[in-house]
Protein backbone atom coordinates (compact mmCIF):
# COMPACT_ATOMS: atom_id res chain seq x y z
CA UNK A 1 0.00 0.00 0.00
CA UNK A 2 1.54 3.44 -0.80
CA UNK A 3 1.65 6.73 0.90
CA UNK A 4 -1.26 7.98 -1.31
CA UNK A 5 -3.48 5.14 -0.78
CA UNK A 6 -3.38 4.99 3.25
CA UNK A 7 -4.52 8.57 2.56
CA UNK A 8 -7.52 7.91 0.48
CA UNK A 9 -8.06 4.77 2.17
CA UNK A 10 -8.08 6.91 5.60
CA UNK A 11 -10.69 9.51 3.94
CA UNK A 12 -13.07 7.06 2.79
CA UNK A 13 -12.87 5.91 6.53
CA UNK A 14 -12.87 9.04 8.30
CA UNK A 15 -16.41 9.84 6.22
CA UNK A 16 -17.95 6.70 7.65
CA UNK A 17 -17.12 7.45 10.98
CA UNK A 18 -18.12 10.46 10.83
CA UNK A 19 -21.46 9.76 10.40
CA UNK A 20 -21.19 6.94 12.60
CA UNK A 21 -20.46 9.13 15.64
CA UNK A 22 -21.73 12.59 14.86
CA UNK A 23 -18.99 14.70 16.67
CA UNK A 24 -15.58 15.53 16.18
CA UNK A 25 -13.19 14.31 18.88
CA UNK A 26 -10.56 16.25 19.80
CA UNK A 27 -8.24 13.18 21.82
CA UNK A 28 -7.95 10.26 19.87
CA UNK A 29 -6.68 6.81 22.47
CA UNK A 30 -5.19 3.87 21.40
CA UNK A 31 -5.61 1.18 23.55
CA UNK A 32 -3.24 -1.23 23.70
CA UNK A 33 -3.40 -5.13 25.18
CA UNK A 34 -5.38 -5.86 28.53
CA UNK A 35 -6.46 -1.85 28.63
CA UNK A 36 -9.61 -1.33 26.10
CA UNK A 37 -10.98 -1.28 29.50
CA UNK A 38 -10.14 2.25 29.61
CA UNK A 39 -13.98 3.01 26.85
CA UNK A 40 -16.27 2.27 29.59
CA UNK A 41 -15.20 5.49 31.35
CA UNK A 42 -17.13 7.57 28.00
CA UNK A 43 -20.10 8.91 28.47
CA UNK A 44 -22.36 9.56 25.99
CA UNK A 45 -20.67 6.40 24.04
CA UNK A 46 -21.22 4.99 20.25
CA UNK A 47 -19.01 1.86 18.93
CA UNK A 48 -18.25 1.49 15.55
CA UNK A 49 -17.09 -2.13 15.14
CA UNK A 50 -13.86 -2.14 12.79
CA UNK A 51 -15.71 -4.84 10.97
CA UNK A 52 -17.45 -2.06 9.78
CA UNK A 53 -15.06 0.30 8.89
CA UNK A 54 -14.33 0.62 5.15
CA UNK A 55 -10.53 -0.60 4.24
CA UNK A 56 -10.05 -1.50 8.31
CA UNK A 57 -8.52 -4.66 9.12
CA UNK A 58 -9.50 -6.74 12.41
CA UNK A 59 -7.57 -7.69 15.10
CA UNK A 60 -6.60 -10.93 15.93
CA UNK A 61 -4.84 -10.90 19.07
CA UNK A 62 -5.87 -11.40 22.70
CA UNK A 63 -6.96 -8.17 24.26
CA UNK A 64 -7.73 -6.54 20.82
CA UNK A 65 -11.34 -5.93 20.70
CA UNK A 66 -11.98 -4.51 17.41
CA UNK A 67 -13.95 -1.51 17.91
CA UNK A 68 -14.16 2.49 17.85
CA UNK A 69 -15.95 4.00 20.68
CA UNK A 70 -16.40 7.84 20.85
CA UNK A 71 -18.34 9.82 23.71
CA UNK A 72 -17.22 11.85 26.14
CA UNK A 73 -14.49 12.26 29.23
CA UNK A 74 -16.15 15.13 31.41
CA UNK A 75 -16.78 17.93 28.56
CA UNK A 76 -13.84 16.07 26.21
CA UNK A 77 -15.13 14.89 23.14
CA UNK A 78 -12.76 11.51 22.57
CA UNK A 79 -12.47 8.91 20.76
CA UNK A 80 -10.99 5.24 21.78
CA UNK A 81 -9.59 2.61 19.60
CA UNK A 82 -9.65 -0.75 21.18
CA UNK A 83 -6.91 -2.78 19.69
CA UNK A 84 -4.32 -2.27 17.09
CA UNK A 85 -2.95 -3.48 13.85
CA UNK A 86 0.43 -5.23 14.45
CA UNK A 87 3.51 -6.40 11.61
CA UNK A 88 3.74 -9.85 12.90
CA UNK A 89 -0.49 -10.11 12.01
CA UNK A 90 0.75 -9.70 8.37
CA UNK A 91 0.14 -6.34 8.09
CA UNK A 92 2.15 -3.67 6.12
CA UNK A 93 3.75 -0.66 7.61
CA UNK A 94 0.58 1.62 5.95
CA UNK A 95 -2.26 -0.49 7.64
CA UNK A 96 -0.30 -0.14 11.15
CA UNK A 97 -0.94 3.68 10.92
CA UNK A 98 -3.92 3.42 8.98
CA UNK A 99 -6.03 4.85 12.34
CA UNK A 100 -3.35 7.78 12.61
CA UNK A 101 -4.21 8.91 9.11
CA UNK A 102 -7.98 8.37 10.10
CA UNK A 103 -7.87 10.30 13.34
CA UNK A 104 -6.19 12.82 11.50
CA UNK A 105 -8.82 13.27 9.31
CA UNK A 106 -11.42 13.16 11.91
CA UNK A 107 -9.53 16.75 12.97
CA UNK A 108 -8.11 15.05 16.02
CA UNK A 109 -4.99 17.49 17.42
CA UNK A 110 -3.60 14.92 19.90
CA UNK A 111 -2.87 10.84 19.92
CA UNK A 112 -2.67 9.17 23.06
CA UNK A 113 -0.53 6.00 22.61
CA UNK A 114 -0.73 3.13 25.02
CA UNK A 115 0.32 -0.67 24.91
CA UNK A 116 1.47 -3.42 27.30
CA UNK A 117 5.22 -3.73 27.30
CA UNK A 118 8.10 -5.85 28.92
CA UNK A 119 9.57 -4.00 31.46
CA UNK A 120 13.62 -3.83 30.73
CA UNK A 121 14.79 -1.88 34.17
CA UNK A 122 14.52 -4.29 36.91
CA UNK A 123 14.66 -1.15 39.00
CA UNK A 124 10.70 -0.87 38.21
CA UNK A 125 7.97 -3.36 39.23
CA UNK A 126 5.67 -4.96 36.83
CA UNK A 127 2.63 -2.51 36.89
CA UNK A 128 3.99 0.27 36.57
CA UNK A 129 3.19 3.10 34.40
CA UNK A 130 5.68 4.77 31.86
CA UNK A 131 5.58 7.93 30.14
CA UNK A 132 7.54 7.21 27.07
CA UNK A 133 9.92 9.92 26.18
CA UNK A 134 12.05 8.38 23.02
CA UNK A 135 12.06 5.05 21.56
CA UNK A 136 14.55 2.70 20.01
CA UNK A 137 13.48 0.99 16.36
CA UNK A 138 14.96 -2.80 16.84
CA UNK A 139 12.66 -4.28 14.06
CA UNK A 140 15.62 -3.67 11.42
CA UNK A 141 12.86 -3.39 8.72
CA UNK A 142 15.61 -0.40 6.83
CA UNK A 143 18.41 -2.37 7.52
CA UNK A 144 20.29 -5.28 9.49
CA UNK A 145 23.11 -3.15 9.47
CA UNK A 146 22.44 -0.10 11.74
CA UNK A 147 22.15 -0.22 15.24
CA UNK A 148 19.53 1.40 16.61
CA UNK A 149 19.09 4.59 18.16
CA UNK A 150 17.33 6.83 20.75
CA UNK A 151 14.43 9.10 18.52
CA UNK A 152 14.92 12.11 17.63
CA UNK A 153 14.00 14.28 20.94
CA UNK A 154 11.45 16.34 18.59
CA UNK A 155 8.90 14.11 18.85
CA UNK A 156 8.56 14.39 22.53
CA UNK A 157 8.71 17.89 23.35
CA UNK A 158 8.93 18.88 26.94
CA UNK A 159 5.93 20.99 26.77
CA UNK A 160 3.91 17.72 25.84
CA UNK A 161 6.30 15.78 28.68
CA UNK A 162 5.11 17.85 30.94
CA UNK A 163 1.71 17.91 30.60
CA UNK A 164 1.85 14.27 31.51
CA UNK A 165 4.14 14.62 34.12
CA UNK A 166 1.64 17.20 36.39
CA UNK A 167 -1.45 15.05 35.27
CA UNK A 168 0.47 11.91 36.79
CA UNK A 169 1.70 14.23 40.07
CA UNK A 170 -1.49 16.27 40.55
CA UNK A 171 -3.20 12.29 40.99
CA UNK A 172 -1.00 10.71 43.17
CA UNK A 173 0.49 8.33 40.13
CA UNK A 174 4.20 7.50 39.90
CA UNK A 175 4.75 7.46 36.55
CA UNK A 176 8.05 6.16 35.78
CA UNK A 177 10.24 7.79 32.02
CA UNK A 178 11.78 5.84 29.65
CA UNK A 179 12.99 4.66 26.53
CA UNK A 180 10.75 2.09 24.45
CA UNK A 181 12.10 -0.56 22.05
CA UNK A 182 9.88 -1.69 19.30
CA UNK A 183 10.29 -5.55 18.06
CA UNK A 184 8.48 -7.35 15.79
CA UNK A 185 7.55 -10.11 17.14
CA UNK A 186 5.16 -11.98 17.60
CA UNK A 187 7.51 -14.12 20.05
CA UNK A 188 8.85 -12.36 23.18
CA UNK A 189 12.11 -11.22 22.95
CA UNK A 190 15.11 -13.41 23.95
CA UNK A 191 17.65 -12.49 27.15
CA UNK A 192 19.89 -11.93 24.36
CA UNK A 193 18.01 -9.13 22.70
CA UNK A 194 16.95 -7.92 25.55
CA UNK A 195 20.24 -6.86 27.24
CA UNK A 196 21.23 -5.39 23.93
CA UNK A 197 18.45 -3.20 24.18
CA UNK A 198 19.49 -2.19 27.64
CA UNK A 199 22.69 -1.29 26.23
CA UNK A 200 20.92 0.99 24.03
CA UNK A 201 18.96 2.73 26.85
CA UNK A 202 16.02 0.76 26.42
CA UNK A 203 13.82 0.66 29.34
CA UNK A 204 10.52 -1.22 28.18
CA UNK A 205 9.91 -3.58 24.96
CA UNK A 206 7.03 -4.18 22.95
CA UNK A 207 5.37 -5.43 19.05
CA UNK A 208 3.67 -2.33 18.36
CA UNK A 209 3.72 1.39 18.93
CA UNK A 210 6.61 3.08 16.95
CA UNK A 211 5.15 3.47 13.90
CA UNK A 212 2.20 5.16 14.86
CA UNK A 213 3.93 7.72 17.52
CA UNK A 214 5.95 8.32 13.93
CA UNK A 215 3.07 8.74 11.99
CA UNK A 216 1.23 11.01 14.34
CA UNK A 217 4.46 13.59 14.71
CA UNK A 218 4.49 13.50 10.95
CA UNK A 219 0.89 14.62 10.74
CA UNK A 220 1.66 17.63 13.19
CA UNK A 221 -0.69 15.86 15.83
CA UNK A 222 0.49 16.18 19.68
CA UNK A 223 1.70 12.92 20.90
CA UNK A 224 1.36 10.84 24.28
CA UNK A 225 2.59 7.28 24.97
CA UNK A 226 1.94 5.25 27.98
CA UNK A 227 3.51 2.55 28.24
CA UNK A 228 1.82 -0.37 30.99
CA UNK A 229 5.00 -2.06 32.15
CA UNK A 230 2.93 -5.72 32.59
CA UNK A 231 5.65 -8.14 32.55
CA UNK A 232 9.64 -8.49 33.08
CA UNK A 233 11.06 -8.83 29.73
CA UNK A 234 13.02 -12.28 29.25
CA UNK A 235 15.66 -13.06 31.36
CA UNK A 236 15.00 -10.17 34.04
CA UNK A 237 13.32 -13.52 36.18
CA UNK A 238 14.26 -16.86 35.56
CA UNK A 239 10.26 -18.11 34.66
CA UNK A 240 8.60 -18.41 30.98
CA UNK A 241 6.63 -15.29 29.94
CA UNK A 242 3.36 -15.56 28.07
CA UNK A 243 0.54 -13.33 27.32
CA UNK A 244 -2.28 -14.07 29.88
CA UNK A 245 0.23 -12.14 32.30
CA UNK A 246 0.04 -8.98 29.87
CA UNK A 247 -3.79 -9.36 29.95
CA UNK A 248 -4.10 -10.06 33.85
CA UNK A 249 -1.72 -7.28 34.60
CA UNK A 250 -3.22 -5.10 32.59
CA UNK A 251 -6.96 -5.75 34.16
CA UNK A 252 -5.22 -5.62 37.57
CA UNK A 253 -3.69 -1.85 36.61
CA UNK A 254 -6.86 -0.38 34.76
CA UNK A 255 -7.71 1.83 37.58
CA UNK A 256 -4.86 3.51 37.84
CA UNK A 257 -4.35 3.47 34.20
CA UNK A 258 -7.76 5.32 34.05
CA UNK A 259 -7.33 7.71 36.62
CA UNK A 260 -3.86 8.69 34.88
CA UNK A 261 -5.20 9.12 31.79
CA UNK A 262 -8.51 10.91 32.52
CA UNK A 263 -6.20 13.34 34.29
CA UNK A 264 -4.58 14.08 31.09
CA UNK A 265 -7.32 14.66 29.27
CA UNK A 266 -8.28 16.62 31.81
CA UNK A 267 -5.33 18.78 31.40
CA UNK A 268 -5.87 18.81 27.75
CA UNK A 269 -9.37 20.16 28.40
CA UNK A 270 -8.21 22.75 30.93
CA UNK A 271 -8.21 26.50 29.69
CA UNK A 272 -4.45 26.54 30.65
CA UNK A 273 -3.87 24.21 27.74
CA UNK A 274 -6.41 25.38 24.97
CA UNK A 275 -6.43 22.01 23.42
CA UNK A 276 -2.31 21.82 23.51
CA UNK A 277 0.33 21.93 26.04
CA UNK A 278 0.60 23.90 29.46
CA UNK A 279 3.20 26.55 29.72
CA UNK A 280 4.45 24.80 32.44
Amino acid sequence: MTEATTGQQAQEAATFVKDAIGETPRVAIVLGSGLSDFSENLTQAVTVSYADIPHYPEPTVPGHVGELVAGRVNSLPVLTARGRFHHYEGHDLETLVLPIHLFAELGVSTVMITNAAGCVNDRWEVGDLMLITGHLDCSYLSSADDSPVISDPAIYPEATLNLARLAAQESGITLREGVYAWNLGPTFETPAEIRHIRSLGGDAVGMSTLPEIEAAAGLGLQVIGISCLTNYAAGILDQPLNHDEVLETGRRVKTTFAKLVTAILGRLAGPQSGGGPPDA
